[in-house]
């Protein structure tokens, strides 16, 4: 099972679905969800995760906003990327190809990977025509390895080289056990999480392909370095970051909003870690709606001519 089918963490039923081809041809499963008419919300979600990783936070914004979740390549039911479809550059691609497709002026919100898909796609022309605002929701924009604290040693070349080994892994992590959901919550969730976020995060992450997982570990995670293109993400720009998180600890928030030209405020969710839109949904959910009501509804510039694009 990919994901969790009952409960406050499973993810809504889409109102539209459709295909999106990104420049290299990828295809991309894109959802649609919230009401037609309403601002646009486009979600970005992070490595090992699908579309129902952003449940929680769909369902608080369904009612006022129009939703538009996709699967990155290779992840949920978007198809695995071909050789050399593994870089910042693919991940940027498939965003403006979503944007584009989306036919009107957004939010856009990213989670871990999915940060770093706005920040790879920053200074690109559909960021500029499409996008109001954006939030960075658990992410950095390097030194992912070195600062990661997921492996229990000193910092050092030591805990680098085990953290690569152990997250560039594409060894199969099996069904959900007790002890893989504990395991997962050490690794990526605050002390306060409860089992039902524990399991609708693991069942997400355990569904992902295991070479999937490797290959975007290996060629983007532990080479990341996005700092050079800050500068061009100048909408402006939202940060969270959870105390607990061991992925990408708060250091990396506290980076990005020094170095963002727009940043609108720096938020460090007490005792929370790495997946937030399901620790916190409120929070996160929170801060797209306060987006929307400063910028996107403020924004009198037009959509960019993209009608033969709009998703149906």
């Amino acid at each position: 099972m990919t994901h969790v089918t009952s409960g406050p963490y499973a993810p809504p039923r889409p109102r539209r679905t459709t295909t999106v081809t990104s420049a290299d041809g990828s295809r991309l499963h894109v959802e649609e969800h919230g009401r037609e008419e309403g601002p646009t919300v486009v979600l970005a979600h992070g490595w090992t995760c699908s579309t129902a990783f952003w449940g929680p936070v769909i369902r608080r914004l369904a009612d006022e906003h129009r939703v538009i979740a996709y699967d990155q390549r290779g992840h949920g039911r978007s198809p695995a990327a071909g050789p050399g479809g593994h870089t910042t550059t693919a991940l940027a691609d498939d965003l403006c190809a979503v944007l584009e497709a989306a036919g009107s002026r957004a939010v856009v919100a990213g989670h871990s990977m999915g940060g770093m898909t706005v920040m790879a796609a920053a200074g690109r022309p559909q960021v500029r025509e499409h996008v109001a605002a954006a939030l960075l929701c658990n992410t950095g924009s390097s030194r992912l390895l070195h600062e990661s604290t997921v492996v229990p040693l000193r910092a050092g070349g030591l805990r680098h080289r085990v953290q690569k080994a152990v997250l560039g892994s594409s060894l199969p992590l099996g069904p959900v056990t007790p002890l893989g959901m504990r395991i997962l919550r050490y690794a990526t969730m605050g002390p306060a999480a409860t089992r039902e976020q524990i399991e609708a995060c693991a069942r997400i992450v355990h569904a992902c392909p295991r070479r999937v997982r490797a290959s975007w570990a290996r060629e983007v995670l532990a080479v990341l370095d996005l700092e050079a293109g800050l500068a061009g993400l100048d909408v402006p720009t939202a940060v969270i970051a959870g105390e607990k998180d061991r992925l990408t600890p708060p250091v990396h928030a506290r980076r990005l909003a020094e170095a963002l030209p727009n940043c609108t405020g720096l938020t460090e969710l007490p005792g929370l870690g790495h997946m937030a839109p399901v620790e916190a949904p409120d929070a996160v959910a929170g801060a797209v709606a306060a987006l929307v009501r400063d910028h996107l509804a403020r924004d009198t510039r037009p959509p960019a001519p993209s009608a033969e694009k709009e998703m149906s």
